[in-house]
């Protein structure tokens, strides 16, 4: 891409006519640190903030210090510092937009990183609404605030000074402006001991004397209880900022953790596998690990024992979750350092054996996976293996999570689908039915077939055959499943989504006898005539004269010549003689969730019916009335394995009839595995956002709260079906919860809001009571 100046000079040197002599002395520093691309930004985006006509001021700032700005942070920046200054447009003075620009090379330089630059855009976005006054005395101490706090102890110094002084002016100017004692007491109360930035340069050439190489190091914002450091793309990720431990300084614990994750990048030559092993068994694997590479470290530069030595052996003030926290803790003193023992025999003995084959073995991550499980197994055995939220509570602060340790590859769970060898796998080739009559080489394939031939038309085997009861097509071999849909998740505890984190996969049910529906019609008969009714009162009646209006569109006859006999006798005539014809019409999507996890085959107390059942005769019935009103819908289920595995089914679609083969689907509706509500509800979202129709309704039928194999906290789940909710009415669709939970007053009100869900103590109730909501709901 060729980017010609002169494009642009005249726009800019109208905009700002002391650029003349400096413009292309300028323009030629940002060409040497940006790309094309990223310099097609930079001058589009200097046009743009000219035609804001917010002075001249606003566009030098801006190209005398961006260039700066990518050179610390990439290109990609260029575009979000663009962005923010157009927000702030309108919510602040030109002055201080260029005042932000003349910051950012020192924010820039401060932060080290694009993610953490970006935040603090956020942060003075949110200033400017908040505390707007504040913003022009914050940004002229930029350099010295951010030389003793990090983001994240910024944004609380901020925020707080913003809530404080909300309706005092003059008290914003002065704390921004570190002119208060309040001020500078909040600003020490949030100062960190070690900024990264500050000893970043440090860690490089340390690590380079050590291995020869150079490393690459990144801040992360570790301003939540759990963070640690971690490998990712083989970048080391650091907390932005540290304090000392004991008689470690801060320096020093850094130089500890950076040392420890190049022991990981230079030791560790191929990833262990994860398959078929716990979450806590990788634990263990992990902890041995990181002794393992330890040991060649120390082997190495014995000088880093004395410096892993000063971190693991700590006295805390504080007693462990579990006991077992701290034998784990003495543990790791011992594989450092072979002299020190404990009074677990156990214990002594795997550490002796540790160090009896280390050295045939100190290559080979193999050897961790061992010793992992032989841990884990003398724990276990022990029944002294606590949670993995404990366990990841180890008080040894300088170790990384160890994710570089796996390999995940096997299971493609990056791709968010189960890995099948190329030869396993079954093409579907659709066929006339001449080919399928004269080609085709087995009637009916199996699980293991790699070639599937489908015949548009029903094709019946022949009737000699004896099977002439179910079609070829009916008698295909394994039931399609269609291609992965990534979803977010949110994280309460670091208050983010999780990118892609649930992977939904639309799978299909076997189909039953669809005269089962009809039967639970037949069987639920006065339901069936309540259901009349409701239809009788939901259909749309069409064109409607609404009369006594102001601007109608034609004369109201009948008020016209009330008017005038009012004037004919003295009196004040009615001025609403107007009228408008009105559609009337249901503009209405709804999508029925169903939950179909393993409790819904528990069957009810006092009956002999499952709430599978239950919920399929609800299903029926709801189907019945919105069928009859004429609104679009569809009937969904879904059940969880893990994150991995979301599994949605499609009972009705949108576009399909209430026919038999809708009722045969939902006829062979079955229960199995867990609950993971809020990949689930984003994915009937999208099915939902696919729809014309301006109103759209989720309407979730559950018998428990969500829950999945894959996660032990019980607010997780429950706190990202309350974030997919939000999602939902801000993409303008409304999610209801009918429940079946007895026990759910304190879970399902947080979650769906206190007007959008109903509980239903008598399980047996739910057919009559689903169509009867659905009416209010939808009057």
């Amino acid at each position: 891409m060729s980017i010609d100046l002169n494009d642009y000079r005249e726009v800019l040197e109208k905009a700002a006519p002391e650029l003349r002599d400096t413009l292309d002395a300028t323009f030629h520093e940002a060409a040497r640190n940006m790309s094309a691309n990223a310099l097609h930004d930079y001058l589009e985006g200097a046009k743009g903030l000219a035609a804001l006509g917010r002075g001249g001021n606003l566009v030098v700032s801006f190209l005398e210090d961006m260039p700066a700005v990518a050179k610390e942070c990439g290109d990609d920046i260029i575009r979000d510092c663009i962005s923010a200054a157009m927000k702030l447009s309108s919510m602040t003075s030109g002055e201080v937009i260029a005042l932000l620009f003349s910051s950012l090379p020192t924010v820039a330089r401060r932060l080290g990183d694009p993610e953490l630059l970006r935040g603090y855009l956020k942060l003075i976005h949110q200033l400017a609404a908040k505390s707007s006054r504040g913003l022009r005395p914050m940004l002229s101490i930029m350099d010295e605030l951010l030389s003793k706090l990090t983001l994240s102890g910024l944004k609380r110094w901020a925020l707080y000074g913003a809530q404080a002084y909300a309706r005092d002016l003059p008290g914003q100017t002065a704390y921004f402006g570190l002119q208060t004692e309040d001020a500078k007491a909040m600003l020490q109360k949030e100062r960190r001991g070690t900024l990264f930035i500050d000893s970043q340069r440090k860690m490089n050439f340390y690590l380079r004397a050590l291995w020869g190489r150079d490393f690459f190091l990144r801040p992360s914002a570790a301003d939540y209880e759990g963070f640690k450091p971690y490998l990712e793309g083989r970048v080391m990720h650091l907390p932005d900022a540290v304090d000392g431990i004991g008689e470690v300084a801060g320096h020093e614990f850094y130089r500890a953790m950076v040392v420890h994750q190049g022991a990981h990048l230079m030791y560790t030559q191929e990833p262990l596998s994860a398959e078929q092993l716990s979450p806590a068994q990788m634990f263990f694997i992990g902890f041995m690990d990181d002794a393992r590479v330890e040991y060649c470290a120390v082997q190495n530069f014995p000088g880093l024992k004395k410096l892993w030595t000063a971190l693991l052996d700590i006295d805390h003030p504080q007693p462990p979750l579990h006991p077992t926290v701290t034998l784990l803790e003495r543990m790791a003193l011992m594989l450092l350092d072979s002299r020190v023992k404990t009074d677990d025999e156990g214990i002594n003995a795997l550490a002796a054996q540790f160090h009896a084959n280390i050295e045939a073995n100190k290559d080979n991550p193999q050897f961790s996976w061992h010793q992992g499980l032989e841990l884990f197994n003398l724990l276990s055995g022990r029944k002294e293996v606590p949670s993995l939220r404990i366990l990841e509570s180890l008080r040894i602060p300088y170790r990384d999570d160890n994710r570089l340790l796996w390999d995940f590859d096997e299971f493609a769970w990056q791709d968010g689908a189960e890995y099948v060898a190329a030869s396993q796998r079954q093409v579907r080739k659709h066929v006339s039915v001449i080919e399928m009559a004269n080609e085709v080489d087995c009637e009916l394939a199996g699980d293991d077939a790699q070639e599937i031939w489908v015949c548009s038309t029903e094709f019946m085997p022949y009737e000699d055959a004896g099977e002439a009861t179910l079609s070829f097509n009916e008698m295909w071999g394994k039931e399609p499943v269609s291609d992965p849909f990534h979803y977010q998740e949110w994280d309460y505890q670091v208050q983010l989504h999780r990118p892609d984190w649930a992977t939904v996969y639309e799978r299909r049910q076997p189909k039953g006898d669809p005269e089962l529906i009809d039967n639970i019609l037949t069987e639920h008969k006065p339901v069936t005539q309540r259901i009349k009714q409701i239809i009788d009162l939901l259909q749309p009646e069409g064109v409607q004269r609404v009369r006594n209006m102001e601007d109608g569109d034609e004369i109201d006859l009948n008020a016209a010549i009330d008017a005038m006999i009012s004037i004919r006798m003295g009196e004040q005539p009615n001025q609403r003689i107007t009228m408008r014809n009105v559609l009337k019409s249901r503009d209405l999507a709804v999508v029925v969730l169903l939950d179909l996890s393993e409790s819904t085959n528990e069957k009810i107390d006092g009956s002999d019916k499952t709430v599978l059942e239950l919920t399929r005769e609800a299903a029926a019935l709801v189907s019945t009335a919105i069928n009859g009103v004429g609104d679009p819908f569809a009937i969904h289920g879904f059940a969880s394995d893990s994150r991995h595995d979301v599994q949605y089914y499609r009972f009705k679609d949108f576009n399909q009839h209430w026919d038999d083969e809708a009722k045969a689907r939902l006829a062979g509706m079955q229960g199995g595995l867990s609950t993971r509500m809020g990949a689930a509800m984003r994915h009937a979202a999208w099915h939902l956002m696919n729809q014309p129709e301006r109103k759209k309704l989720l309407l979730l039928v559950t018998d428990g709260e969500p829950a999945d194999v894959d996660e032990r906290d019980p607010q997780h789940l429950r706190m990202d079906t309350k974030k997919a909710v939000e999602e939902l009415a801000s993409r303008g669709i409304m999610s209801y919860c009918l429940t079946l939970d007895r026990n759910a007053d304190h879970y399902v009100k947080r979650i769906f809001g206190i007007n959008n869900y109903t509980i239903i103590d008598h399980v047996e109730r739910l057919p009559e009571k689903l169509p009867t909501l659905f009416a209010s709901l939808t009057r």
